[in-house]
């Protein structure tokens, strides 16, 4: 079914946004709730409208996001003009300015950063994203599956500077940026080139902020202390498991290419499962054998309160239900899967996936 030409965001949405952020988010992909009480205050009683590519004909659509740790950014906070300095460094370099923004990456921190940075700068918001989930590299976007480049791109820090990357691949902008951010604080404003709104129901993962607001609503009707029955049908996925933490393993090896830690999970009727780990959930073992991996969304979810748990935050003795939901459609289109299989996370191990899809 195709998304609504447009729909709205209050205030009064947040809460169920950010939690359905949380789940796209797969485990990582840092809070939304620091960016999500700055857009509260923005939005007031008003509403912000979520566009549909398809509605805004010719216009020019600029994807922005933040990169670098997310722990860093609530001790080296923005000063509020970072994504429109990114947004002004490409407009500089190209020679023309957008007419609209999207977000790089709708999860965690980055679903709300987009549309802080609409509001800001008082341009629309497109509902459209260059990730559908969580993803740890730019490398791994959807633009560069559809080998569109990524530059020129432009950062803008917290410490009022602007770096402008050109003429560079996918993997050269992974490791310059990488490169810029450990010696600038931790975290940047990123903004990359502009496209025309008319290629995004191609090349990026359309109505993704839509669908966080669908789980959260949906997560929102959950009864306290519900079954595992209940937790699958009502957010749309299978629950593999539920029992107590009883291990987290953690570990860096290859430089960060391998999974950083390993949880294990004691089943309340018997199997135990290992849930592999680097920014997000990426596999799930039940009694050995492999049974969800990426694209699709493995989420560990708090059994006493329903909320979604981070990977940094998981500890012994946490009693969990292990979740999987569908993977974002685009990903699963011919000849797009591979950029985030396992195998992209040096996991030894075929996609496997809710339905058996695709």
């Amino acid at each position: 079914m195709s998304p609504p030409a447009s729909r709205t965001l209050r205030a009064a949405d947040l809460e169920a946004l950010a939690v359905g952020l949380c789940l796209l988010g797969s485990g990582g992909a840092g809070d939304p709730q620091p960016f999500a009480s700055v857009l509260r205050s923005q939005l007031g009683n008003g509403e912000l409208v979520l566009h549909a590519p398809g509605g805004l004909g010719g216009a020019s659509v600029v994807p922005v996001g933040m990169v670098g740790a997310t722990s860093v950014f609530t001790e080296k906070l923005p000063h509020g003009g970072e994504f429109g300095a990114a947004v002004a460094a490409t407009g500089r370099w190209t020679g023309a300015a957008p007419d609209a923004v999207m977000g790089i990456e709708t999860a965690g921190l980055n679903g709300v950063t987009a549309l802080v940075a609409a509001l800001r700068m008082g341009l629309p918001y497109v509902d459209a994203d260059l990730a559908g989930r969580g993803l740890p590299r730019l490398d791994q976007l959807t633009w560069v599956t559809a080998q569109l480049p990524l530059t020129p791109c432009a950062l803008a820090f917290p410490g009022g500077h602007t770096l402008l990357v050109d003429s560079a691949s996918a993997t050269e902008v992974e490791r310059t940026i990488r490169a810029a951010l450990a010696g600038t604080g931790g975290w940047a404003a990123l903004a990359l080139p502009p496209s025309p709104a008319a290629l995004l129901d191609e090349t990026a993962c359309v109505g993704t902020l839509g669908r966080a607001l669908e789980l959260g609503r949906a997560h929102d009707s959950l009864r306290v202390l519900a079954d595992a029955a209940e937790v699958a049908e009502v957010l749309g996925g299978e629950v593999l498991g539920e029992g107590r933490v009883h291990d987290v393993l953690r570990h860096s090896a290859g430089g960060g290419l391998q999974p950083e830690s390993s949880v294990t999970v004691l089943d309340r009727n018997g199997p135990v499962l290992r849930i592999e780990t680097e920014n997000e959930f990426l596999m799930v073992l039940v009694d050995g054998e492999p049974r969800a991996t990426v694209p699709d969304l493995i989420c560990l979810l708090d059994r006493r309160t329903n909320r979604p748990l981070a990977v940094d935050a998981l500890r012994r003795g946490d009693e969990v239900f292990v979740v999987v939901l569908p993977a974002p459609a685009w990903w699963l289109a011919p000849g797009r899967l591979d950029r985030v299989s396992p195998a992209a996370f040096a996991i030894d191990s075929p996609p496997l996936l809710l339905g058996g899809r695709p």
